[in-house]
C-alpha cells in the first residue's frame, strides 16, 4: 500500500550541494533492517528481488557512487549508469569505472548530473551524510546481526514523503517498505 507520509510542500528535499559550479542533489539509496543493518561480511543480509528492481529504477540514468568494497561485492559496473568508485588505493583501476579518491573528486566527476546516487557502503554514507538531501530507503522488516550500518535518521530532521509497504510472498521472505525521506533543514555545502 502506498501512502504519503507528510506534507511535501513543507519539505526541503530539493536542496542541492552547491559550490565550485556544482548544483547536485545527493541521494542515498539503501536497504536496511529495523536496526539499520545494511551488510554482513561485505554482502547483503537478504535476497529481495523487488528491491533489486526498485534499485535499478531509482538509479538508472544517474551516476552512482560506491566504495571499493561495495563495488567488489557487486563484481562489475552496473549498466546504464556512470559508475564511480571511491577508494583510498591509488593504483586501483577497473574498466568501465571512474575511480575517485576524495569527496570533492566524486562531486566533480558527477558535476554534469542533476543527482548523484550514493549506493554504499557504510563509509560512503557517513562521508556524504551532511550533504545528502534525499534517502531512497528500503526498510526490511526483520532484524539481522551485521557489521555495517546506515546512519540513524528520522523526524524532526527528516520526513517520510512516501511509503509503499509489501508483505512477504513466495519470493520475499521478509516484509519490506520502499520509503522516500527528505531532509527538512539545510544541507551543508561540499567540503563544509
Amino acid at each position: 500500500m502506498r501512502v504519503a507520509c507528510s506534507q511535501p510542500e513543507k519539505l526541503n528535499g530539493g536542496v542541492t550541494v552547491q559550490g565550485a559550479g556544482l548544483d547536485l542533489k545527493l541521494v542515498a539509496v539503501v536497504a536496511a533492517d529495523e536496526n539499520n543493518v545494511i551488510g554482513v561480511d561485505g554482502d547483503l543480509p537478504w535476497r529481495l528481488p523487488n528491491d533489486l528492481k526498485h534499485f535499478k529504477a531509482v538509479t538508472l540514468g544517474h551516476p552512482i557512487l560506491m566504495g571499493r568494497k561495495t563495488y567488489e561485492s557487486i563484481g562489475r559496473p552496473l549498466p546504464g549508469r556512470q559508475n564511480l568508485v571511491l577508494t583510498r588505493q591509488p593504483d586501483w583501476r577497473v574498466e568501465g569505472v571512474t575511480v575517485v579518491q576524495t569527496v570533492d573528486a566524486a562531486l566533480s566527476a558527477a558535476a554534469d548530473a542533476s543527482a548523484l546516487m550514493l549506493v554504499g557502503g557504510g563509509e560512503v554514507y557517513r562521508l556524504f551524510w551532511p550533504q545528502i538531501s534525499v534517502i531512497e530507503f528500503t526498510r526490511v522488516h526483520t532484524r539481522v546481526v551485521g557489521d555495517t550500518r546506515f546512519p540513524a535518521f528520522g523526524e524532526p530532521d527528516w520526513r517520510c514523503v512516501q511509503r509503499d509497504h509489501h508483505a512477504p510472498d513466495a519470493r520475499h521472505v521478509h516484509a519490506y517498505s520502499f520509503e522516500t525521506w527528505e531532509r527538512c533543514g539545510a544541507v551543508l555545502p561540499a567540503g563544509g
